[in-house]
C-alpha cells in the first residue's frame, strides 16, 4: 500500500472512530437535566416567602414515587398528556400533601442554625418555561426573628431517583439586607445569604464552565472551527465571531426578550456542527481541485477572501442559535437588574474561559502537525471534520424525529 493510500485509510478509520465514540453521547446535550427556580424574599420579620417553579411531569413522577402514591402518578400523567393546565393544577392541588412533602424534604431554609417551618401559601398554579409546563408552589417559611443569616439547601430531583441525570436550582434572594443570585447543583447543595462576592462569582463561573464541558455538541462545534482554521488569524476571527453572536442571544434570551422553543434550537445546533465541519471538507476539496489557497495576500498582510467572510457569516448565524442553548441552561428570564446582569456575565465568562482553553490546547497541536508534516496535518483535520460532520448529522436526524 502506498503512503498516500495509507494516509487515506487512516483518515477514514479515524473519522469512523470519532463518530462511533461520539455516538454514545446523548442526542440532546441539554435534555437530561432539569432546572428549579427559587425566589426568596423576606415579607415580614421571621417569614421567608419562597416561590418555587418545578417541572410539572418530573414533579409528579418524583412525588408519586416518593410517597408511593399511584393515584397521583396516574392522574398526573394523564393531565400531562392532555396538556390541560387547569387539569394539571387540579391534580397537584388534590394531592398537595404528597407533593409538598416531597418538595420540603429536599428544599429547606434555616436561620441561625435552626430549621424554618414551611407552610403552603395558596394553591398550585401552572405556567410554562422552555415550552414545558412548570408548577408554581409558594411556601411560607417561619424562621427565628433574631437570625442574621439564612441558609438555603436544595436536593430536588437528584440523579439517584433515576428520572433525570441531575438538576440545578437557580436561586434569587432578597434577604438579610442582601440581594443576589446563586446556582445549586449536586456538588453544591446549599449556600448562605452572607456568602462573599467571590463565592457568588465562582458558582456562576463554574456553572458556565461545566455547561460547556458537559455540552458535547458545543465542544464539537468549536473543534470544527479549529479544524477549519489554518492560521491563527482564522481561529481568532472565528472564535470572536462565535462569542459575539452567542453572547447577544444568550443575554436577550436569559432576560426573556427572545424565546425560541428547544425543539427548534437543538436540531439547528446539531446542523451547525455538521455544516461548519463540512465547510472544512469543502475547502480541502477546492484547494486540491484548484490548487489555490482560500486566503490571499494583499499589501503584505493576510486578507480573507469572499469564502472566508462567508464562513464568518455562517459562524455568526449559528452562534446566535448556540446562545439560545446557553441561555436555556442558565434558565433565568426575569426583569432587568444588576444582580441578573452579574449572573449572566459571570456565567458567560465561564463559557469563554473553557472555550479559550480548548483552542489554546488543540490549535497549536494541529498547527505544529501542519507545519512539520503538511500532508499528515491535512488528513488529520479532514478526519476530525468528517467525524464531527457525521455526528452532527446523526444528532440532527435524532432531534428532528423527537419533535
Amino acid at each position: 500500500m502506498s503512503p498516500a493510500a495509507r494516509r487515506r485509510a487512516g483518515a477514514v478509520i479515524a473519522a469512523v472512530a470519532v463518530a462511533v465514540l461520539l455516538s454514545a453521547a446523548p442526542a440532546l446535550a441539554h435534555g437530561f437535566t432539569s432546572t428549579v427556580y427559587a425566589d426568596l424574599t423576606s415579607t415580614e420579620a421571621g417569614h421567608v416567602r419562597t416561590e418555587l417553579q418545578l417541572e410539572y411531569d418530573l414533579l409528579v413522577v418524583s412525588a408519586a414515587d416518593n410517597e408511593k402514591n399511584d393515584q397521583l402518578f396516574r392522574a398526573g400523567t394523564a393531565a400531562f398528556e392532555s396538556g390541560d393546565a387547569a387539569e394539571q393544577a387540579a391534580t397537584l392541588n388534590t394531592h398537595a400533601d404528597s407533593v409538598v412533602a416531597y418538595v420540603t424534604e429536599r428544599f429547606g431554609v434555616t436561620a441561625g442554625g435552626s430549621a424554618c417551618a414551611p407552610a403552603r401559601d395558596g394553591d398550585f398554579t401552572i405556567g410554562r418555561r422552555e415550552g414545558v409546563p412548570y408548577a408554581l408552589l409558594v411556601l411560607d417559611y417561619r424562621c427565628p426573628e433574631s437570625a442574621e443569616a439564612h441558609d438555603v439547601r436544595s436536593g430536588l430531583f437528584p440523579g439517584s431517583e433515576g428520572y433525570v441525570r441531575d438538576s440545578k436550582t437557580i436561586v434569587t434572594y432578597d434577604l438579610d439586607l442582601q440581594s443576589g443570585s446563586t446556582a445549586l447543583d449536586a456538588q453544591h447543595r446549599s449556600f448562605s445569604t452572607q456568602q462573599s462576592w467571590i463565592e457568588r462569582f465562582w458558582q456562576f463561573f463554574r456553572l458556565g464552565a461545566e455547561h460547556l464541558l458537559d455540552g458535547i455538541d458545543h465542544i464539537l462545534f468549536l473543534l470544527a472551527l479549529i479544524a477549519g482554521s489554518r492560521r491563527l488569524r482564522e481561529i481568532v476571527l472565528a472564535a470572536t465571531t462565535f462569542t459575539l453572536a452567542h453572547s447577544v442571544t444568550f443575554i436577550l434570551a436569559a432576560l426573556g426578550l427572545v424565546e425560541v422553543p428547544a425543539s427548534l434550537v437543538e436540531p439547528v445546533i446539531a446542523l451547525s456542527i455538521s455544516v461548519v465541519a463540512g465547510w472544512h471538507l469543502w475547502r480541502i476539496w477546492r484547494r486540491r481541485s484548484h490548487a489555490t489557497d482560500l486566503e490571499t495576500v494583499g499589501h503584505g498582510h493576510l486578507a480573507l477572501d469572499r469564502a472566508g467572510w462567508t464562513r464568518l457569516a455562517v459562524v455568526f448565524c449559528f452562534g446566535l442559535v448556540h446562545g439560545l442553548g446557553f441561555a436555556a441552561a442558565l434558565g433565568i428570564d426575569q426583569a432587568w437588574s444588576w444582580t441578573l446582569l452579574w449572573s449572566l456575565l459571570v456565567f458567560n465568562v465561564g463559557i469563554e474561559v473553557v472555550q479559550l482553553a480548548i483552542i489554546i490546547v488543540v490549535f497549536p497541536l494541529l498547527a505544529l502537525l501542519r507545519h512539520r508534516r503538511p500532508a499528515a496535518g491535512l488528513w488529520a483535520t479532514g478526519a476530525i471534520a468528517t467525524g464531527v460532520s457525521v455526528m452532527g448529522l446523526v444528532w440532527f436526524v435524532q432531534r428532528v424525529l423527537e419533535i
